[in-house]
């Protein structure tokens, strides 16, 4: 059942009055392939604009936090807790993985995927300039805690 929309199919906001506040918790990822000269220019610090991980991990938070401004139909939160970690895989990947957490009526899945998202895209402004082949892929959901729907935990990918 699609929860945003109504009984006439119009798109809306899910009343969460009468839920219970519970304690939610959500992690998602994204990726942020690119060249390795790329990857070694942020990991060695040699970025001209500076450290691409610290900017990118506050331009996360920052994005968790404006989600309901960005998705039309998510309620605006009061995150206890934004982590954004971002580190290098391989010689060619960044990993941005995202854990947002409050106590509240609704869950933070789109929060956590947000800050994943503007993460990477923060990544690609960066670093654009020398690198304009990088992709931002599998942005998705890892895992999801509290609420009615319960604890989800994505499979793992090859």
């Amino acid at each position: 059942m699609l929860t945003h929309l109504d009984s006439q199919g119009r798109a809306n906001m899910v009343d969460v009055t009468d839920k219970a506040v519970t304690s939610r918790e959500a992690v998602a990822e994204a990726r942020v392939r690119m060249l390795p000269a790329t990857l070694q220019m942020i990991a060695s610090g040699g970025h001209p604009k500076g450290d691409v991980f610290a900017v990118a991990r506050i331009a996360g938070i920052q994005a968790a936090k404006k989600t309901s401004d960005l998705i039309p139909l998510c309620h605006p939160l009061m995150l206890t807790s934004v982590k954004v970690e971002l580190q290098a895989e391989g010689d060619d990947c960044v990993r941005i993985q995202a854990r947002c957490k409050l106590a509240g009526q609704t869950g933070v899945e789109m929060e956590a995927l947000t800050a994943a998202s503007v993460a990477a895209l923060t990544i690609y402004d960066m670093c654009k300039a020398v690198d304009r082949g990088m992709v931002i892929e599998s942005v998705r959901l890892l895992e999801k805690l509290g609420g009615k729907s319960g604890h989800f935990v994505a499979e793992q990918q090859a």
